[in-house]
């Protein structure tokens, strides 16, 4: 949960940790994995499941906002969460050549659960997210079917397991074993007590740049720098809060999840597919209503400020909570990445 108390990785932090230091101590959130691992067939891939709140998501939206840090990705349904500023339906995660599976599994979900989609009313906008597994996952196998997205989606709880699990379980993290972190933290406005949640998919950076609470990491004994190596892979960023935000503010808030990355050491390299989803659940947007005007609250921009700082050290100590949390894997053409543990 985070970090554990008697993990070998410190963080300073000015904000204190939530319930569970998880995104799921933002009151209604869900997360759920499926992980898929055969050693002997060189499987080690997934799906991990975001559910924003317990109720129908179709019919009760939430605010959102995104931010396309560096768009070397894949990810299904950011366009509409950009115009509309909502988000319908679970979010998934996986590797990127079963985006396909994962979207259609998700419209049959959604279809299930609301009968009026696509007859009395419009379509559904499916999220979808990913990340390249292929270095130590047969991810041209496509080991991912419609049953693992289900499953997913039906185990998601309030607590959930960290590091190679779910879609987390064949990515590489600065050239340590990454995958599925998570983080809080909890602030205050006014008299009113808040949370914000991290969760991250972590598959960016490569060896030696990875820095714990601003130190830098030698990695020597495990791995050398090679001249030439550039920043590869991807990062999804989710970022879940109570605090009744805007979907512009939460655009904003977004962008703050690159402050995080930069802290882990990321530098948002070119071939690096960084995005970032933020949500409230403090507003709903009914899709049906007996008014024609929806009532949304937000804070004042001006104390805006302890949100995007909250969002920033939950999504650095998310990183390392992937990192802390994953093991050591030998993969696809013997590919070996050490845990960080291995390292400190």
């Amino acid at each position: 949960m985070g970090l554990s108390k008697d993990s070998k990785v410190k963080m300073t932090s000015v904000f204190k940790q939530g319930r569970n230091n998880l995104i799921t101590d933002v009151a209604g959130v869900k997360v759920g994995h499926l992980t898929i691992k055969d050693d002997a067939r060189n499987i080690h891939t997934g799906v991990t499941a975001v559910i924003p709140h317990e109720g129908n998501m179709f019919k009760d939206k939430v605010l959102a906002g995104t931010s396309v840090i560096n768009g070397f990705g894949k990810s299904a349904g950011l366009i509409q969460i950009d115009e509309l500023g909502t988000i319908e339906t679970p979010i998934l995660m996986t590797n990127t050549l079963s985006v396909g599976t994962a979207l259609d599994t998700l419209v049959g979900y959604m279809l299930e659960k609301n009968e009026d989609i696509g007859v009395s009313t419009g379509t559904v906008n499916c999220v979808v997210t990913e990340c390249n597994d292929g270095e130590l996952n047969d991810i041209r196998g496509q080991h991912v079917n419609p049953e693992h997205v289900l499953t997913a989606l039906n185990n998601a709880g309030e607590l959930f397991e960290e590091g190679d699990v779910g879609a987390g379980t064949g990515m590489i993290c600065m050239g340590l074993k990454g995958g599925i972190g998570s983080a809080s933290r909890v602030f205050n406005i006014d008299d009113s007590e808040y949370t914000v949640g991290a969760l991250v998919l972590s598959n960016f950076g490569f060896p030696g740049c990875l820095r714990i609470d601003g130190r830098l990491i030698d990695m020597s004994s495990i791995t050398e720098k090679k001249e030439g190596d550039v920043e590869k892979g991807s990062v999804i960023i989710l970022i879940a809060t109570d605090a009744p935000l805007s979907e512009r503010q939460l655009r904003r808030v977004a962008k703050r999840a690159t402050v995080g990355l930069a802290r882990a050491g990321s530098y948002l390299g070119n071939g690096s597919g960084d995005i970032a989803i933020a949500f409230s659940t403090a507003n709903r947007v009914p899709h049906y209503g007996e008014s024609s005007v929806v009532n949304i609250r937000m804070i004042n921009d001006r104390v805006i400020d302890k949100v995007f700082q909250a969002t920033a050290e939950a999504v650095e100590e998310s990183v390392y909570s992937s990192l802390d949390h994953a093991h050591t894997v030998t993969g696809i053409r013997d590919k070996k990445v050490y845990a960080l543990s291995e390292v400190l």
